[in-house]
């Protein structure tokens, strides 16, 4: 009597769960929602962020707040934070070589989070000084191997996309070019104009064919495909099969959050990137915008962090 007793309030416990479990995504969010961005005011993963807050703020009749925390420590306290949907967390595809470059790092870059939903893909352009004698990806190719070790690429550091999308490159072209590393993008290009560096990969915003003076001379663009706002600008896997490389942004949440919020917020972050005034800010900023689910978001995370852990290994990067 007493086993039919127990098993029958367990089964009533289990359905009081999975109801409350339901519910608490149906009413999701009932206070303050903290979106913390580990850049610094005015990045384009801030930018980012604003605009995603100001419109789930709309959805949900509940603020959303934009929490700047440049660096490991920010993404540290969203690892440890509650994991109840409060505390999300929009960063950039960086977030996947954290472990690779910081060997005092305090969280796991994919056992730690969960994904939500990514935001934006964000193609990054090969450019070259204006007179350099290569105007394809193949010429660049050529004259690199003419000329071994005499070549440079620029970027604004080895945790940068910049460094990743030219060092995918460099790995799967096999030319030897040497890396200088600058303390961010502006010191990069002005590398690129100036002729001390012959490459750097640029945020489409900046490069000569969407800006004017064109002060370099553009190749070609990391994305799969070809994008809108450079429709004549060929992909670097035309010319190069086997490159592939796409920087993202996405929202992660603390390891173990409830499921059910997980896929609300995904849903809702789907609808604002599909509002047209969104979309269009997206694109004049190069991004493009590329909700998934956040199984799909996990999934990204699990194999970009394994991959360029190796690409960066191969790189002799040893971490800090």
């Amino acid at each position: 009597m007493v086993r039919v007793v127990s098993l029958a309030l367990a089964a009533l416990m289990g359905s009081i769960v999975g109801t409350t479990g339901g519910a608490s995504a149906q009413s999701y969010p009932q206070q303050v929602v903290h979106l913390v961005v580990p850049f610094s005011a005015g990045s384009i993963t801030d930018g980012l962020a604003r605009i995603l807050a100001d419109k789930l703020g709309e959805l949900w009749k509940q603020q959303v707040i934009v929490e700047n925390r440049p660096g490991l420590p920010g993404t540290t306290a969203v690892a440890k934070s509650a994991p109840d949907g409060y505390t999300l967390m929009l960063t950039s595809n960086g977030h996947t070589i954290a472990g690779a470059i910081n060997k005092s790092i305090q969280f796991d870059p994919v056992k730690d989070f969960a994904g939500v939903s990514r935001v934006a893909a964000v193609p990054l352009v090969a450019i070259v000084p204006p007179d350099f004698p290569a105007n394809t990806v193949k010429e660049f190719i050529a004259r690199a191997k003419e000329k071994p070790g005499q070549l440079n690429f620029s970027s604004a550091g080895v945790a940068s996309t910049s460094y990743l999308s030219a060092e995918i490159f460099k790995q799967d072209a096999k030319i030897n070019i040497v890396h200088i590393p600058y303390k961010g993008a502006p010191e990069a290009t002005t590398a690129v104009i100036r002729n001390d560096a012959q490459l750097y990969f640029a945020p489409i915003p900046a490069t000569p064919d969407h800006s004017a003076p064109a002060t370099a001379k553009t190749l070609a663009i990391s994305s799969a495909r070809r994008v809108s706002q450079l429709p004549r600008v060929p992909t670097i896997a035309e010319a190069l099969p086997e490159y592939k490389y796409e920087s993202w942004f996405g929202v992660l949440a603390p390891a173990g959050t409830p499921r059910d919020i997980l896929a609300k917020v995904s849903d809702d972050i789907a609808k604002v990137l599909r509002m047209e005034d969104v979309k269009d800010k997206l694109l004049a900023q190069g991004s493009i915008p590329a909700p998934t689910t956040p199984a799909e978001l996990d999934a990204i995370n699990k194999a970009d962090t394994e991959r360029y852990g190796k690409i960066l290994r191969d790189a002799g990067i040893v971490p800090q």
